[in-house]
Order: structure tokens, then C-alpha cells, then sequence
């Protein structure tokens, strides 16, 4: 079989790039020029052969596909990256051919993978289950499993110009590649002038030598160098979009790689590309990986100063630098930890209102202009007689009939909004309105349909961060129907502002409504179904007033964000006579943070905080150790067991145990610094008989830096414990005792009915 030659574990029924190309690069099983010519004749047969059934059949009977058993399954032309041609001769990759006139040859199509197809390479061939210490090690294998040793052609694509290259050899363990110029030399600068001897000059500079990501195979048709492109695509693409240089230093190395790491990061890449995160996330994401690199640089900087200075440890200086050292360590793990938030999806959907607060997609206008009048725009698909008489009767003239009033007629929903200042009114009547862009609405308008809902509807179409984005002081909607199609953000967001909804239909697709944080939503008598994440998303600080709706048929009926950090408060929530049914999951969930592995993480920190004072003070020490007593009495009655439903049990007693082995682990490593410390006050207390007058204040600021490293020591240790619990993501349970939370100002009287899960529950991260 084709895996026997490759070496590896492949699937009858999976989709594997690697096969075909890597069959000609087996060191272990050298093939001839003929035997590897018979075989690309024989896969052309093949695809060839798939015309019809009474071919295939033919074939077999004439024995094409007996090749020793090394025939090629069917399932490899599916493959993404495998585009065969009936006259193709061995590649099963595209060619890029380069725009324009060019003078270099064109290269290998390998830059638009489809997911599966990296998330195979990777998982497979690639990193396998290595640990973070092991990813050069597993890569450089991987290479030299897959990248031609020698003699193939490359360009050197760099920032200011591209070059052609020929390979001579490939360091792999460095992942480097030995080359040398192609003459006549081919070369194309931007913005500059580059000649012969400026390339030559610079490869003199790095002895020949290139990463072997920088370069991109010459195209070939033979099929010889498929191998050699893919490898180096994949290699390109983890060190642009997968490894961050701070993964090396993660302490926790029993973790696999690419289950902590590369899946979710390839899974968010994607996602970013498809349009399924929310701009203002995708900027945040971006801006954190620019803050927590430089972070890292300048801690590394920090870091490598005080290891090769031996003298500057000993100094007052070197103890500061080692405080400082200690807060950039506790600065980059919080940034990290928001990064790993932000990648890991679950976590992204429930925690990411941390970092994306929302922005405002337009300014509002204000009143018009003094003088000017109110304006009642009129949108209608097709004005006939018989609509303007009866919009003329039972709207304009009782309600818009003075001289304060004008009117505006529009086509477009979209357009009547965008036109609106302070305090118009946007009627819209019955038809089927499309549009491609979202509705924002800045300002205090009045927003109603002429009809019942399912006669004015607005649908949208394409992708976006959110249908109807509502930001005004005052803002109404009533008696329409919105349709969602791929909006990111749901299909109505409150950004910020009061919207009161009445009457409204809402048929989703992605998420339903999002009230933000210190916004206002008053929805009543309301109809909204088919969101695939939560119908109605409550972030900390809002105020939600739900009478009288009916929310089904989604994931989640109603998701409730709680307290994120100490600048948050409480969303207030109303929830009366609502009808909450047939939704996959619980009727309403309340998202917050598992407070008792916090509160084990308390004690621990206050016996770190007790033990200080008994190196230098007996008293102390004695009143600090009959303290720990006292607490450690109740501490040890109390069971974690006795005050949780039994089912629960196994899942708290694993993360105590957990959290008491980091424990141990974090308190030997504490000891240590504290020696260290110590042993840094002794010398300075031997100096003191040569400097009587500077031994106080030397004493002192040796004492106060060793309480703020340990006081920094300690805020590090809650945050590796918080990015554990993060890793880890979260668990949900139902919980009855949901509506007796302090976050609901009133809950009476809803129906709860054929929920998948429960009518409540928590989501505990």
C-alpha cells in the first residue's frame, strides 16, 4: 500500500496531499526513472478511467491498476490541493503564475489550503503529539522527510526584492538552505535598485545560507518537487500564523502542542478569514500579540542583562531589575492569557466581551438644523394610490399633519436611516426589502412598519459584523420582520443607548440580540427563533427588559454574562411572562467564574503572605502560626463534598488535587527566590561595618524589594492558575437556583418548554 511506502498511518477513507508527492522522496525506498514514469502513466489511466462505469470495468479487466499493490486510492483526487489534468505528468499541485510580464519562472500554488488540509499536516506529519519542547525537533524531521536535499530551484522572496535561487543543500537541523545564484541572475526590487553584487554581497554576509521558509519552490511538472512545496508552505505558514516566540517558555510542558496550541490558532485563522469573528476582535487579537511580543523582547533583554552580569545580582540594582524582571513576567502572562481566550473558541464566544466592547460604525448628527422640520421618511417598495390614502389616513394625518412635519420618500430602508437627524420617524410599508450593508442607527429615531410584521420585511445578504446596530439615547423599533444572514454580532446590537423593540419578528441565523455593556434593551411581544448561538446575549453593566416574548428554536435561549472584572457591575435583568421552548441547550444561562478553586487559591496565598514575618520576628511568627491554626480547623471541617451535588464531586476533587500539586510545585520554586533574597540581605548586612550610615537604609530596600517580589511572585502564580483554568475552558451544569441570583430584578410568570437541557443553567470557566 501507498502508506507502507511513506511510512505512515493512513486511512482507506481519509484525504491525504502527502501520497502522491511523497512517494518520490523515500530515501529508505530509492525508485528508478522508469518504474516512477510507469507509475504517473498508470494515475492518468486512472483519473482517466473514472469517465464512465463500463470503462472502469474495462480497465480492471485489462489489469491497468495491478502495480504490485501500490495502487493510488481514489479518495487522493478529492484532495484540495490536488488538481490532476488528463495530460499532467506526475504534479498534483497548480501552478501560481505570476502577474504581468516577469522574468522568473512561475511557482507552486500551495498559499490556499483548505483547513482539513493543514489541520492534517500538522496533527499527521508534521508535529504529531509533541510537547513544546519537541516542535523543532518534530519539524526538522518532518523536513527531512519531505524537502529535496539538493539541486531545485527557489525564489528568495524578501521584502524589498525577489531573487531566483538554486538550492545545493539543505541544513536541516538549522532549517536553512545552502545556495547559490542563478546566472544570468534574475532579480526584481521594489522601490530600489539591487544588483549582482548587492545579492551576492548579502549572501556572502549570511554564508550562503537562507531560511528555508523564505524560499518557494520552482514549479515542476514531474511531480518531484510536490513534496518539497508543500513542506515549505507549511513551514512558512506555522512560523507567520501558528508559533509565537513566547511558546518556548511555557513552564507547563505536559501538554500536547498541538492540542493546546495549534488547533485553536488555526481554527481562529480560519475563522478571521470567513468573516465569523467580529472586526473589533480581530483588531484587539492583533493588537495583543504586537503588545505581548515586544513585552517578551524587552523581559528576554531584561533577563539575559541580569544572567550575564554575575556582579549586578549582588547589587541594590540588580534587585530592582529582578522586581521589574518578576512585574513584565506578570504583564506578558496577562496578556497571554487574554490571547489564549481570544483563540480558544468556546471561550472567545462567552468571554470575549472582555476585549471587544463594540465601536461605533457612525457618529450621530444631532437635531437638525433651527429652523428646519422634522421629517417623517416614507420607504416603499412601489407607492400605489390605494397605500399613500391609507398611510395618509391612519398615519400621517393623526400623527404628522402639523407644519413641524415634511415628507420624505425612499426606496431603501438603508437610505431612510442613514438620511434621519435627532427625533425623525422612518415608516416603512409592506414589501420584501434587501439589503447588503447593516442599519446603523446613531440617533433617537422612531423606526415602524406600516402592516403587521410578516408583511414588512428587511432581509439581509453577505457577511458583516451585525444586522442593526443601535448606539442612539432613545431609539424604537416596532411591526417588522428582519431576516439574518451571516451576521457575525447577531441580527440587532445594542452598542450602547436605550432600544425598546415591540411587535418584532426576527428570524436568525448566526446569534441573536446583544445588549452591550451600559446599554438598555426593552423588547416586548416579540418573536425571535433560529440563532445558532444564544437568542438574546446579556452583557455585564446592561439593563434587559424581556415582557412577553416568545425565543426559540435556537442554541441557547438567553445568555447571561456576569461579572467579568472589578470594573463591571451587575447587567439588571426583567424577565415576565416570556415563553422560552424548544431551544437545543438551557432556557437561560448565567456565564461566571468558578469562585472555589479562587477561594483555595485565597488561603494559599494569605499562609505565603503569614509565613513572611516569622524569618524575622519570633513574635510575629508565633501570633502568624496560632492564626493558621484557628483558620486551619474549619478550613479541614468543611468538605468540598459535603456542599455539592454528588455528581459534581469527581470533577472538584481533579482540580483540587490539580491546583494542590501546582501548589507544591510554586511553593518550592518561592523558596528558593526567598533563599536567594536572603542570602542577598546577609552580604548587605556584612557591609554594614564598613558603611555604618548606608546599612539602614540598604536593610530596608533589600526588605522592601524582597516583599514586592514576593507580593509580584504572588500575583504570577494566581495568573498561571486563572490561564490553567482558561486552558482547560469550562463546564455546564444546570442550576435551579439560577433565578434567586442578584442579577434578575424581576422573573415571573415565563414557560419554559421542551428545552434540550434544562430551563437553567451556569457555565462555571
Amino acid at each position: 500500500m501507498m502508506s507502507e511506502e511513506v511510512g505512515m498511518d493512513v486511512q482507506p477513507d481519509e484525504v491525504s496531499i502527502y501520497q502522491t508527492p511523497s512517494q518520490h522522496f523515500d530515501a529508505e525506498n530509492p525508485r528508478s526513472e522508469s518504474v516512477r514514469k510507469e507509475k504517473v502513466n498508470l494515475e492518468s489511466e486512472m483519473e482517466m478511467a473514472a469517465v464512465t462505469e463500463d470503462e472502469v470495468a474495462r480497465d480492471i479487466s485489462q489489469g491497468l491498476f495491478q502495480d504490485d499493490g501500490d495502487s493510488k486510492d481514489e479518495d487522493d483526487v478529492d484532495s484540495g490541493t490536488c488538481y490532476p489534468e488528463s495530460n499532467a505528468s506526475g504534479t498534483c499541485l497548480q501552478r501560481a503564475r505570476r502577474v504581468g510580464s516577469t522574468i522568473f519562472p512561475d511557482t507552486f500554488q500551495t498559499s490556499h489550503l483548505l483547513y482539513y488540509e493543514r489541520f492534517k499536516a500538522y496533527q499527521d506529519y508534521m508535529l504529531g503529539d509533541c510537547k513544546m519542547s519537541e516542535v523543532k525537533a518534530f519539524t526538522v524531521d518532518y523536513l527531512e522527510k519531505e524537502v529535496e536535499p539538493c539541486d531545485w530551484q527557489a525564489l528568495w522572496c524578501m521584502g524589498p526584492f525577489d531573487v531566483l535561487l538554486e538550492v545545493v543543500e539543505v541544513e536541516y537541523s538549522e532549517m536553512r538552505a545552502k545556495v547559490e545564484v542563478v546566472l544570468p541572475l534574475r532579480c526584481e526590487a521594489r522601490g530600489c535598485q539591487v544588483t549582482e553584487e548587492d545579492i551576492r554581497g548579502m549572501l556572502e554576509a549570511t554564508r550562503h545560507t537562507v531560511p528555508l521558509r523564505e524560499l518557494h519552490a520552482v514549479y515542476d511538472d514531474s511531480g518531484d518537487f510536490d513534496s518539497t512545496a508543500l513542506a515549505l508552505e507549511h513551514l512558512r505558514f506555522f512560523y507567520q500564523h501558528i508559533w509565537r516566540e513566547w511558546d518556548e517558555e511555557d513552564e507547563d510542558d505536559d501538554f500536547d502542542y498541538f492540542v493546546r496550541y495549534v488547533e485553536p490558532r488555526l481554527r481562529l485563522y480560519y475563522d478571521i478569514l470567513e468573516s465569523r469573528v467580529p472586526a473589533s476582535l480581530v483588531a484587539e487579537y492583533h493588537a495583543l500579540v504586537a503588545q505581548c511580543s515586544a513585552k517578551f523582547r524587552e523581559f528576554s533583554s531584561l533577563r539575559n542583562g541580569l544572567s550575564g552580569d554575575s556582579s549586578g545580582s549582588d547589587s541594590e540594582l540588580g534587585n530592582v531589575s529582578m522586581v521589574e524582571g518578576l512585574r513584565m513576567y506578570e504583564q506578558m502572562e496577562e496578556l497571554k492569557r487574554k490571547l489564549r481566550i481570544i483563540e480558544n473558541p468556546l471561550l472567545r464566544y462567552v468571554l470575549g466581551h472582555r476585549f471587544n466592547s463594540g465601536q461605533v460604525c457612525s457618529m450621530a448628527k444631532g437635531p437638525r438644523p433651527e429652523g428646519s422640520r422634522r421629517v417623517v421618511h416614507v420607504v416603499s417598495a412601489s407607492a400605489t394610490v390605494s397605500l399613500l390614502q391609507g398611510l395618509m389616513a391612519e398615519k400621517l394625518a393623526p400623527h404628522y399633519s402639523g407644519d413641524d412635519f415634511e415628507v420624505q420618500l425612499f426606496s431603501d430602508p438603508q437610505l431612510a436611516v442613514a438620511a434621519c437627524y435627532e427625533g425623525d420617524v422612518v415608516i416603512v410599508c409592506p414589501g420584501h426589502y434587501s439589503i447588503s450593508n447593516p442599519i446603523s442607527i446613531p440617533d433617537s429615531i422612531l423606526l415602524e412598519g406600516y402592516g403587521l410584521p410578516d408583511e414588512v420585511v428587511i432581509e439581509k445578504g453577505g457577511k458583516g459584523d451585525a444586522f442593526v446596530e443601535s448606539t442612539g439615547a432613545s431609539v424604537k423599533i416596532s411591526n417588522l420582520k428582519f431576516i439574518e444572514h451571516d451576521a457575525i454580532e447577531g441580527i440587532l446590537c445594542v452598542r450602547q443607548g436605550k432600544l425598546e423593540m415591540e411587535n418584532c419578528v426576527m428570524q436568525c441565523e448566526t446569534t441573536g440580540v446583544i445588549v452591550r455593556t451600559s446599554a438598555e434593551l426593552l423588547m416586548n411581544m416579540c418573536d425571535l427563533y433560529g440563532a445558532k448561538g444564544a437568542g438574546v446575549e446579556i452583557y455585564p453593566g446592561s439593563v434587559c427588559s424581556l415582557l412577553g416574548n416568545g425565543i426559540h428554536h435556537c442554541k441557547e435561549g438567553v445568555l447571561i454574562k456576569d461579572v467579568a472584572d472589578t470594573l463591571d457591575r451587575k447587567p439588571r435583568i426583567s424577565m415576565v411572562n416570556n415563553v422560552i421552548h424548544n431551544n437545543e441547550g438551557y432556557g437561560v444561562v448565567l456565564v461566571r467564574e468558578d469562585d472555589k478553586p479562587a477561594k483555595m487559591d485565597t488561603h494559599a496565598d494569605e499562609a505565603d503572605s503569614g509565613s513572611a514575618p516569622a524569618e524575622g520576628d519570633p513574635a510575629a511568627a508565633a501570633a502568624t502560626a496560632a492564626a493558621a491554626e484557628e483558620e486551619e480547623e474549619p478550613v479541614e471541617a468543611v468538605s468540598v463534598e459535603s456542599d455539592l451535588p454528588e455528581a459534581e464531586i469527581p470533577i472538584i476533587v481533579v482540580e483540587g488535587e490539580e491546583e494542590q500539586e501546582q501548589e507544591e510545585e510554586e511553593e518550592e520554586k518561592e523558596e528558593e527566590k526567598k533563599t536567594q533574597y536572603r542570602g542577598i540581605s546577609q552580604r548587605q548586612e556584612e557591609a554594614t561595618s564598613i558603611k555604618c550610615d548606608d546599612a539602614t537604609s540598604t536593610s530596608a530596600d533589600a526588605a522592601s524589594s524582597t516583599d514586592a517580589a514576593s507580593s509580584t511572585a504572588t500575583d504570577a502564580r494566581r495568573l498561571r492558575r486563572q490561564i490553567s483554568r482558561a486552558n482547560q475552558g469550562g463546564s455546564m451544569q444546570a442550576d435551579a437556583s439560577l433565578p434567586s441570583q442578584d442579577v434578575f430584578v424581576s422573573i415571573q410568570g415565563n414557560q419554559f418548554k421542551r428545552n434540550g437541557q434544562a430551563d437553567f443553567g451556569t457555565f462555571l470557566y
